[in-house]
C-alpha cells in the first residue's frame, strides 16, 4: 500500500485546528477590563429598575 501524504490524521473527521498566534495588529483586552466594564453595567441597570 502506498502512503498517504500529509500529516492529518483520518479520525479528525474535518476539525480545524486552531493556532494561538501573536499577531500585533489585533486588538488585546485585559480580562479586568471587561470584568469591570461588565459589572459597571449591570450596576447601571440595576439602578434603571430602581428607578
Amino acid at each position: 500500500m502506498a502512503k498517504k501524504k500529509g500529516g492529518r490524521m483520518i479520525s479528525s473527521a474535518g476539525l480545524v485546528t486552531y493556532y494561538d498566534s501573536e499577531d500585533r495588529r489585533q486588538v488585546t483586552i485585559d480580562k479586568t477590563t471587561v470584568m469591570a466594564v461588565t459589572v459597571g453595567i449591570a450596576v447601571f441597570i440595576f439602578v434603571l429598575n430602581l428607578l
